[in-house]
C-alpha cells in the first residue's frame, strides 16, 4: 500500500471543532478505509493560542509532528519541528499551545477517532508497555542550503528499535534520489516534506505534503524536486500484542 496525504484533501475537510470551549481547526489530508490491521491516516490540527489539550491517551500507536507554533506537552517545550510518538494506552499531556497556537500533525497506521482523558477513563486503561518518543527541534534548510547540498545526509532522529520504532531525517540536494527501505518489523513508513518537495511516480508533493508506504512494499525511491527537499520519515510499529488481544475480547 503507498497513500498519499495532499494538502487539497486537508483544505477540503477542514473544519471547526470545540474541545472544552476551545476551538480547534481539524483537517484529514490521507484517508483509507476503516481496518483494525492496517488503515493509515494523517489529520492536522490548528490549536487555538493559550488552550490545553488534557493528558489523554489513545488505543492505538500515533505519532505526532510539530510544525509551527509553540507551546509545552507536559513539562517538555514543543517548537517547530519536533517528532513525538506515543504507542498506544500511554498517557501523554497536557499539551498547551503558546500565543502563537500550536500547529500539528496526528499520524497513525490504524484509524481512529477520538481521546481518552485521563482523568476520566482509567477503566478503559488497558495494563501493558508504555512508550514515549520525542525528537527535536529539527532545524530547517533553507532553499540556497538545500541546493548547496553535495550529496544526500541523513541522520536518525529516533534510532531504530527491534519492533520497527525509528525516525530518520533526510536532506537531499535538487533531483537527487533516496531509497526508503522499510524499518524491520514496523507496519510502514510515513514520510513527509519538511522543506522544498518531493517527487513520487509523477505526483509532486510540496510541503507538509506525505505519503504512506506499508511494510509489504518493496524499497521506494523518491526523488526531490529543483529546489531539493527535506523529509522526515516515521515507521511505525505494530501495536503490542497485550493491546490487540484486549480489543478483540471487548468485539466478542
Amino acid at each position: 500500500m503507498i497513500v498519499l496525504g495532499r494538502r487539497q484533501n486537508g483544505d477540503r475537510r477542514r473544519r471547526a471543532l470545540d474541545v472544552d470551549g476551545s476551538v480547534f481547526f481539524k483537517s484529514e489530508w490521507l484517508e483509507t478505509p476503516d481496518d483494525r490491521t492496517l488503515s493509515p491516516t494523517c489529520f492536522f490540527v490548528e490549536q487555538e493560542a493559550n488552550s490545553t489539550l488534557v493528558p489523554h491517551f489513545h488505543r492505538q500507536n500515533q505519532f505526532q509532528l510539530f510544525v509551527g507554533g509553540g507551546g509545552t506537552i507536559g513539562a517538555s517545550p514543543l517548537q517547530t519541528v519536533t517528532v513525538h510518538y506515543a504507542g498506544a494506552y500511554t498517557g501523554y499531556g497536557p499539551l498547551v499551545a503558546g500565543p502563537e497556537g500550536i500547529q500539528y500533525f496526528t499520524i497513525r497506521t490504524v484509524l481512529e477517532s477520538g481521546m481518552i482523558p485521563v482523568s476520566t477513563g482509567r477503566d478503559q486503561m488497558v495494563r501493558g508497555p508504555k512508550r514515549h518518543a520525542t525528537a527535536g527541534p529539527i532545524a530547517l534548510r533553507s532553499a540556497e542550503e538545500l541546493r548547496a547540498l553535495e550529496r544526500v545526509e541523513q541522520s536518525e532522529v529516533i534510532p531504530p528499535a527491534p519492533d520497527g520504532l525509528a525516525a530518520t531525517l533526510s536532506a537531499m540536494p535538487p533531483n537527487a534520489s533516496l531509497v526508503t527501505p522499510p524499518a524491520p518489523g514496523s507496519q510502514g513508513q510515513f514520510v513527509f516534506v519538511i522543506a522544498g518537495s518531493l517527487r513520487h511516480q509523477g505526483v509532486e508533493l510540496g510541503l507538509w505534503e506525505h505519503l504512506f508506504i506499508s511494510s509489504d512494499e518493496p524499497a521506494v525511491t523518491l526523488t526531490a524536486g529543483p529546489q531539493g527537499a527535506q523529509i522526515v520519515a516515521m515507521h511505525s510499529p505494530a501495536r503490542e500484542a497485550v493491546y490487540t488481544a484486549a480489543q478483540m475480547a471487548v468485539a466478542a
